[in-house]
Order: C-alpha cells, then sequence, then structure tokens
C-alpha cells in the first residue's frame, strides 16, 4: 500500500512525498526493487545521477527481468558519461531479449556523449529558482548560458524550450525541446514537450508521434493522454480522442483538463446536454479560465428562482459573449432578476437585447445575491439540447441612427459584402482560423460588388499589400468606448457578411444578417461537423475546409455561389 502511495504522489508530481514513502519502504525492505528504482528517477530529476546510479543497480540486483530497470540505468550511466558501463549494460540488456531498439536508441545516445563537462547542482537549482518565480529575461539568459557551456546536458535545454514557449517563441521551443529528446530518448516529460510544442503550432502529424513516444515510455502519463486526445479531435478523428482522454481519466479520475476536454467532441457531434456537463470541469482546472460560483451561491437548474437576483459573470472572449448572452431572457421568463457583470464597452450593444437584465461592471455585495454563475455555465444549467437552442433571431439590434449615418457613408447601388479575415493571434483558439485578404480576390472581381473591412487592429495592415480594392471605413470607425456599435450599423447596410470564425461572425448571426464564416477543417466546438448551417444563428452558412489548411478551395466554393447568388437575384429583378 505505501509502494502503491508513492507511485501515486510521484505521478501527481508530490516529490517530497512520494521519496518519504519510498524511504520508509526501504527502512524495512532496503532490497525492494521498485522503490529503489522509483527513488531513482526521483534521484535523476534533481540531477543526483550517482545516488540514482546506486539505486538502479540495487533494483537490477534484485530482479534483472524488469526492461525498464535496464533502461533507467542505462540512461543513469550516459548522463554521467560512464560510456563503456553504459555499452556493457546495453549488451547484457539485448542478451536478455529486451527490446532491441529502445536499446539501441540508449547505444546511439551514448556515442553522441562526448562532453565530459556537467554543471553544479547549484547551477542547477539557482536556473529551476529562476524559471518557478517567473523571472523569464534571466531565465532565458541564464538557460542560454547553461546550453552554451554544457551542451549535452538536458537540463538547460528543457528550461530554455519552457521559457520560449511562455514567450511566444515557439519555433525555437521546438528546437530546444528536440535538443532535450536526442540528449535524453528515455525521458517520457522530454517527448511531451515536443509534443505540446509541435501541437500549438499546428503541426500535428508530428506531435501525435512525440505524444505516442512519451505514452511508450510512462503507459500512466495522464497529461499525455489528455493532449493526444485533443491533438487526435484536431484531426477530426473523434472516437479515437475520446478512447485517449477516458484513458486520462482512467488514470487519474479527478483530472479536470481531461475531463473538460471531452466536452469537445461530445459539443463537435452536437451532444449538447453531454458535452456540456463535461465542459463544467474547466471550474475545477488548476488553471481556473473564469471563477466558480461560491458554493453558497449555485443553483442547481431545479430550484425555484422566482423574485431570486440571479448574478452571471462574463467569461471568454467577445464573441462568447455576444452568443451566450442570449439566455439572459430564458433566466427571466423563468422569474429572476437577472444582473449581468460584463465589460463596459459591450453595455450599449447588450442594452438593444430584449431583457430586463441590470449591466454592471463589479459583482454586487454577496449579501445582495441569491444565485451566481459563469456565462458559460448557463447552457448546462438549463440543459441545453440541439431541439432547445434559443434560436430568437435576431436578438441583438443595430443603432437606427448609426445605420443612417453609415448607410449615407457606404455606395448605394452595390452589393455590398462586409469582410473580416483575422481573429487574435495571440489567442491560442485562433491557430488555423484566420486566413489572408488576398483570398478575397476572386470575390472582389464579381462584377458590382463591393467588399467593405469590417475588421480592425491586427491583420489590418494586409490592406495596403493587395491588388484589389476593399472599402476602409476610417478612423472614426468603432473609435469610441463602446464596442461594435457601428460595426452592427454598417453590418445593416450589407448585403451580406463572409467572416472567419471570429466576434465578428457571433455579432453578424445575433443581429440577423446574411453570414457565410469560412472554418478550419476542425473548427471550434461551437459550429460542429458536417453541415453547412448553424443551430445558433438561422440565417448563417458556413462554409469547411475539406482538408486541413486549404483555404483556397473554400473561398472558391464561396465566389461561386455569390456568383449564382447574385444572378439569382437579377433574375428576379428582371
Amino acid at each position: 500500500q505505501a509502494l502503491q502511495q508513492g507511485v501515486t504522489a510521484h505521478k501527481e508530481g508530490k516529490l517530497e512525498e512520494a521519496e518519504r514513502l519510498y524511504r520508509a519502504i526501504l527502512q524495512s525492505l532496503p532490497l525492494h526493487p521498485d522503490a529503489n528504482h522509483n527513488l531513482g528517477l526521483i534521484a535523476i530529476s534533481v540531477n543526483q545521477i550517482e545516488a540514482a546510479l546506486l539505486l538502479f543497480k540495487t533494483a537490477l540486483d534484485v530482479n534483472s527481468n524488469i526492461e525498464q530497470f535496464w533502461m533507467s540505468y542505462i540512461d543513469a550511466l550516459v548522463k554521467n558519461n560512464q560510456l563503456k558501463d553504459a555499452k556493457r549494460a546495453i549488451k547484457k540488456a539485448k542478451k536478455k531479449g529486451f527490446d532491441a531498439k529502445k536499446l539501441q536508441a540508449l547505444f546511439s545516445q551514448s556515442k553522441g556523449v562526448t562532453d565530459t563537462k556537467v554543471p553544479s547542482q547549484e547551477l542547477l537549482n539557482s536556473l529551476l529558482e529562476q524559471y518557478q518565480n517567473g523571472r523569464l529575461s534571466e531565465t532565458e539568459k541564464l538557460a542560454v548560458s547553461v546550453t552554451q557551456e554544457f551542451p549535452q546536458h538536458p537540463f538547460g535545454w528543457k528550461v530554455l524550450g519552457a521559457v520560449l514557449v511562455q514567450i511566444g517563441r515557439k519555433s525555437e521551443a521546438v528546437d530546444a525541446n528536440q535538443t532535450v529528446v536526442e540528449l535524453s530518448p528515455q525521458d517520457a516529460e522530454a517527448h511531451y514537450n515536443l509534443g505540446n510544442t509541435l501541437q500549438v503550432l499546428g503541426i500535428l502529424d508530428e506531435a501525435e508521434v512525440s505524444y505516442r513516444q512519451a505514452i511508450a515510455l510512462k503507459p500512466d502519463y495522464a497529461k499525455a493522454h489528455s493532449n493526444l486526445g485533443v491533438m487526435l479531435q484536431e484531426l477530426g478523428r473523434l472516437d479515437s480522442a475520446i478512447v485517449s482522454l477516458k484513458q486520462a481519466v482512467k488514470i487519474k479520475p479527478d483530472y479536470a483538463d481531461a475531463l473538460y476536454n471531452l466536452s469537445y467532441p461530445h459539443l463537435l457531434r452536437g451532444r449538447l446536454e453531454k458535452g456540456f456537463n463535461f465542459y463544467e470541469s474547466r471550474l475545477s482546472q488548476s488553471k481556473q479560465p473564469v471563477t466558480p460560483a461560491r458554493s453558497n451561491l449555485t443553483w442547481d437548474g431545479e430550484k425555484s428562482l422566482s423574485g431570486k437576483h440571479f448574478v452571471i459573470y462574463e467569461e471568454q472572449g467577445l464573441g462568447d459573449i455576444i452568443q451566450f448572452c442570449r439566455y439572459l431572457p430564458l433566466l427571466e421568463q423563468k422569474g429572476a432578476n437577472v444582473t449581468f457583470k460584463v465589460k463596459p464597452n459591450l453595455h450599449a450593444l447588450l442594452q438593444t437585447m430584449d431583457s430586463n437584465s441590470r449591466l454592471v461592471t463589479s459583482l454586487p455585495q454577496e449579501s445582495e445575491i441569491d444565485f451566481e454563475t459563469p456565462l458559460m455555465s448557463v447552457p448546462h444549467l438549463l440543459n441545453t439540447s440541439l431541439e432547445t437552442i434559443p434560436a430568437t433571431n435576431p436578438y441583438l439590434f443595430a443603432n437606427q441612427e448609426k445605420i443612417q449615418t453609415w448607410g449615407k457613408r457606404v455606395s448605394m447601388d452595390r452589393f455590398k459584402v462586409g469582410i473580416c479575415w483575422q481573429g487574435n493571434k495571440s489567442n491560442k483558439m485562433d491557430v488555423g482560423r484566420s486566413f489572408p485578404l488576398s483570398l478575397f480576390e476572386g470575390i472582389s472581381r464579381i462584377p458590382n460588388v463591393e467588399l467593405i473591412s469590417l475588421h480592425k487592429g491586427e491583420g489590418e495592415a494586409q490592406i495596403v499589400s493587395i491588388d484589389f480594392d476593399v472599402t476602409t471605413l476610417g478612423h472614426d470607425f468603432d473609435a469610441g468606448q463602446d464596442a461594435f456599435l457601428d460595426t452592427a450599423a454598417v453590418m445593416m447596410n450589407c448585403n451580406l457578411i463572409i467572416t472567419s470564425d471570429t466576434a465578428i461572425a457571433h455579432l453578424a448571426g445575433a443581429i440577423g444578417r446574411p453570414t457565410w464564416v469560412a472554418l478550419k477543417q476542425i473548427p471550434d466546438w461551437r459550429w460542429m461537423l458536417n453541415r453547412s448551417d448553424s443551430p445558433w444563428y438561422p440565417m448563417m452558412t458556413l462554409y469547411r475546409q475539406k482538408f486541413r489548411g486549404d483555404w483556397v478551395d473554400v473561398f472558391e466554393t464561396i465566389e461561386r455561389d455569390l456568383r449564382s447568388l447574385l444572378q439569382q437575384k437579377r433574375k428576379r429583378n428582371e
């Protein structure tokens, strides 16, 4: 039982607790092979290689029929630059019939080690301390220094890779993490880190290889199973994704990240009740995206709301707020007095909704609240299914004066298409869903079509590099403190909106404009799969990539459909 407790603590990263339990076993059973081996793994993780070698050797002397004991022992010998001993151990392990491929990898590793210098424990501790305290600039400088002086020691490369990911230099992080894998092919975490970085960059096939290698080295690696599941979902292999995510939960039943990740394949398939149930696990994640409702203010979906003060508070991005604010009137219909805490720049837009909800920027006093919940939990609390999505449309409205003002500034006689092509690149969800403005060129050549840019911010500079006409709306376009009021008014003067998966798509859908959304092959969950319509927005048509990354085919289809639409319109007018 003590061994199992130690293994559990070890998996959860509680190394001090695991070490205490392993040493307790060795006090009564000093030759216990698993306790010696696992304690050796902890010693390796803190760079105490000599101590690790003694522990691995003891485990092997007691039981030489465990492949992992040999792998750990040989890996430690290589790390300690005892290459002759490592090669002898490899030969012995081969004779016992263990995996020749894995052993050959260790042999190749041993041949590559030429630098005998090893950084001091003090230096490694300093590097780790800098990183754990969030001093990323100082950590990067020290990590670079360590890798230059000790290029064959993996720890400096591992820390450098982690830092580069955090500061956004992900391509460089791949190189650093690849170096760690080459130096420590038996390090499951190294393969996991490489897979994670490749996945962020959208290099999914290679990420899968790395995750599977991490799992092969450490079958109970819950994080690797979970990330593999997310990556398989991005590849559209939803059944396999669910299997991997369930395996992560089987290994670690309270693993909130994996439970949360399980929501996505179900939501993509339109299984909203099951998906939204798993989606609630985001509230239990170690890095919570939003604060959970306080336990004394939690609504169970059943208690009467008549006369109750229900506080909803925003979470996630502008598009999410626009999409899910539609639930506020449903709570009012149940008798609740609703207060919505939301960023002030959306108040003017949200006040156009047919709702008596009070919009605020800070939470009321706890004594004034009966129930509270984050916005994205409301669909779950109301048992939303495909059939019960509140699809009142429109549910937000443009300002009439602004519609008239902008109507005078855009052409009257042309077919006006409002366009947007890029979301926030700093948002990891944006990977693969934005596309270049240049793809609109074919549409711009359609007779009597005028493209009007609804785009603001990152990506706007692309307008100067194209050789076709796009109407821009000047510096005063949505320049005030209120978000999207001008955008909504301009949309009402457009015949059609064509956009990437951004807040613009949700705004156009919410105000009931004909909207065509260009989606990557496996899109965000709310767009689901294998359908050209959206149950969230009746006036929306979805155009999907047939192959990952292929936007050309998407825009050829959009152009063809737009030409057909205009031809039909001309026939009706004849």
